[in-house]
């Protein structure tokens, strides 16, 4: 009887790693974005121009979504190039030492309506830590193209962290601020194929 409910008890499990169904990002309706102070005058914005990004989940309303981002840090943009080479120097975020930033979600807690409170480690110059983000989810909407149907849906990222919490950056860059605003939002579309969670 033991060795019958523990078949069971795996076949559940393995059930539910494969009812996991991915959404990808359609790069051409994405960014991945952040604003800093500079000398507490004004706002400059910045992007990673090479990214990556997924969600995960088995409801189909998306509501226990696990997202998971990749950006590439020698990919940094602010449209000056002498500001993105200084960033990407031993002074900010040393690229050529931890050249990825990565973000996984922990949680992702429905607030009101649309508005949902997530919670992920963020990794960037070479440290860990927990953030809070304000996102916004958009749909999932069944839309129509040449090629058929599918299943899309918009999410949009916000909050705040200091860099001074992940190394990047010193006291003698005190010219930008420790507060870096992050701004992320994408289009993503539902994969076909059911695909199995790695834990």
């Amino acid at each position: 009887m033991k060795a019958f409910v523990f078949s069971v008890a795996a076949l559940f499990a393995v059930s539910t790693a494969y009812a996991q169904t991915a959404w990808t990002v359609d790069k051409a309706h994405a960014k991945v974005g952040f604003t800093v102070t500079h000398l507490m005058l004004t706002e400059v914005d910045g992007n990673f121009k090479n990214y990556d990004a997924k969600i995960t989940s088995a409801k189909p309303d998306l509501s226990d979504a696990v997202i998971e981002l990749t950006a590439d840090i020698n990919s940094i943009n602010t449209d000056n190039e002498r500001r993105d080479g200084h960033l990407k120097s031993p002074d900010f975020f040393d690229a050529a030492k931890y050249p990825t930033l990565t973000f996984k979600s922990t949680s992702f807690q429905k607030v009101e309506g649309k508005k949902y409170k997530l919670v992920g480690d963020l990794t960037m110059h070479g440290v860990t830590k927990p953030v809070t983000l304000d996102a916004v989810l958009v749909g999932p909407v069944t839309m129509e193209n040449p090629r058929g149907k599918q299943e899309k849906a918009g999410l949009k990222i916000s909050g705040t962290i200091k860099r001074s919490d992940f190394g990047v950056g010193s006291s003698s860059t005190a010219v930008v601020s420790d507060e870096v605003e992050l701004k992320a939002a994408g289009e993503f579309a539902k994969q076909t194929a059911a695909v199995a969670e790695s834990k």
